[in-house]
């Protein structure tokens, strides 16, 4: 298994030349943002992908892609310092932030630690130039937070594994090329050990895609069936029956990057005007409360949150890659940046009160829709609950929940029959 918080490549490049030698480039080649009228970025739209492809492919040609994957799958191999100094540079410049997560930050790192050569020199290179969008395949409609217990199945018909079964809450799998698909292999064994992921073309004969409308109107996520769905043991990623350390090893990525401790994303910020972090003083200055101590204060309590999730990823970071922290120990800033986000926008309803409910012309009311969101921060990369259970048992060594179902074949484990 490749270890991707290990020490990149080296450069006679020092960080303050490349960032300078980055910044001119972004002047000349990238598109500027108007910070007011920011580009949409919609998720759930098909336009806001193709432009992320197009300014993928500028990235690509200008040598500025994957910063920190390898040399030999078309990044540059450089350490995640580099990273940090494009990121500081690129700041107010319109890049394709959406390709972040999953497909760099989450399934193009772990198609680099458990893929095969072949993978990853199509797929990886092929997701840096643009050409091809990756996505995850994990959740399923009666399994819940319980992963290692999925039943869609991969059976052995000749030289074929033939799919069947489904998968929800995709993000954004209608705009993807791949899919990285958990299935079960094995039923006569415990449920961690009969599991393979198997890479799958998204437009492949077998899977049917529906969109799933959210209570904000976001149709984003969307819900998979399989139906006979054919693949070659090419598409195995890792081991067969092996899928448990490929999906442990996604989940850590998951993790990091919903947390914003991933090396492999390609800038920093927002994807759109619906992302744009909190500005609290024009905030208070448009609700007439920018003399009010009282919500200066709750304002100032919020950015200091914020202030402090951003130093704890750093932290967290650099204890992984020293080995002072556990890989587990990625969890911690998926905890930490659920309770974040959590606090902003409990923080800004607060603040702009009936506004954020009421279309009153103005900007205000976004807040409110946002709002309508703000659980999903304790669900990506796992529920709050399984990222707490991760640190107390795999950081501070406490003792494993008790589950009925360890040890036992999973063809005798009791489930829900829908």
């Amino acid at each position: 298994m490749t270890e991707t918080t290990s020490a990149a490549a080296t450069t006679t490049e020092s960080v303050e030349q490349f960032a300078a030698r980055a910044s001119a480039w972004l002047a000349s080649n990238m598109p500027k943002i108007d910070p007011d009228n920011p580009p949409v970025a919609d998720r759930g739209e098909e336009q806001p992908w193709r432009r992320a492809r197009e300014l993928q492919k500028m990235l690509y040609d200008g040598g500025f892609a994957g910063i920190c994957f390898p040399r030999e799958y078309g990044g540059l191999g450089l350490p995640i310092e580099y990273q940090r100094a494009f990121n500081e540079v690129s700041r107010g410049y319109e890049l394709p932030m959406i390709l972040n997560t999953p497909t760099f930050t989450i399934c193009a790192a772990t198609i680099l630690d458990t893929g095969s050569e072949e993978q990853k020199r199509q797929h990886i290179s092929a997701a840096l130039r643009g050409e091809e969008v990756l996505v995850q395949l994990l959740s399923e409609p009666s399994g819940g937070s319980d992963l290692a217990g999925v039943i869609t199945r991969a059976d052995r018909k000749g030289d074929k594994w033939v799919i069947n079964g489904a998968k929800t809450w995709s993000t954004s799998a209608f705009a993807a090329d791949y899919g990285l698909l958990l299935a079960r292999t094995d039923w006569n064994v415990p449920k961690h050990e009969g599991l393979t992921m198997f890479l799958v073309p998204i437009n492949s004969p077998g899977i049917t895609l529906r969109r799933i409308k959210q209570i904000n109107g976001s149709v984003e996520f969307c819900e998979e069936f399989f139906d006979n769905l054919e693949l070659g043991d090419d598409a195995v990623i890792g081991e067969v029956n092996g899928g448990w350390e490929v999906a442990s090893r996604q989940l850590y990525h998951e993790r990091r990057a919903v947390g914003g401790g991933s090396e492999f994303a390609s800038g920093t910020g927002a994807e759109g005007k619906t992302d744009v972090p909190i500005d609290y003083v024009s905030l208070l200055a448009a609700t007439g409360q920018a003399d009010s101590e009282r919500a200066r204060e709750i304002a100032g309590r919020a950015l200091v949150h914020r202030a402090v999730q951003e130093r704890l990823i750093d932290h967290v970071y650099h204890g992984v890659l020293d080995g002072s922290l556990p890989p587990a120990a990625g969890s911690i800033i998926r905890i930490t940046h659920a309770e974040t986000h959590q606090l902003e926008f409990d923080t800004v309803v607060a603040l702009v009160g009936s506004c954020g409910v009421v279309d009153g012309g103005d900007d205000l009311i976004r807040y409110g829709e946002r709002y309508l969101s703000r659980q999903t921060a304790s669900l990506g990369g796992g529920t709050t609950e399984i990222a707490r259970n991760i640190v107390g048992e795999r950081v501070l060594g406490f003792p494993r929940e008790y589950a009925a179902d360890r040890g036992v074949p999973f063809k005798q484990v009791k489930r829900n029959k829908t």
